[in-house]
């Protein structure tokens, strides 16, 4: 796969990351709530895979979340 391209879908991941951000955010998701942040999980644990695999890659700084229980 060429860089520009890898490049263009970890924007598009990067983009899903903050809409799942957005939705977390929301007051009245519910149970909803719990799928939005297991796919928020496994979308930091994506983009940590393609820092350590493309470590020359220009990937934006996440803010670490805490895991706990609100």
């Amino acid at each position: 796969m060429e860089l520009p391209t890898l490049q263009e879908r970890l924007a598009t991941v990067l983009a899903k990351r903050e809409s799942l951000k957005k939705l977390l955010e929301l007051p009245d998701s519910g149970t909803l709530r719990i799928d939005i942040e297991s796919a928020l999980a496994e979308l930091e644990e994506l983009i940590s895979d393609f820092r350590r695999t493309f470590p020359d890659l220009n990937i934006p700084a996440q803010e670490v979340r805490d895991g706990g229980d609100d």
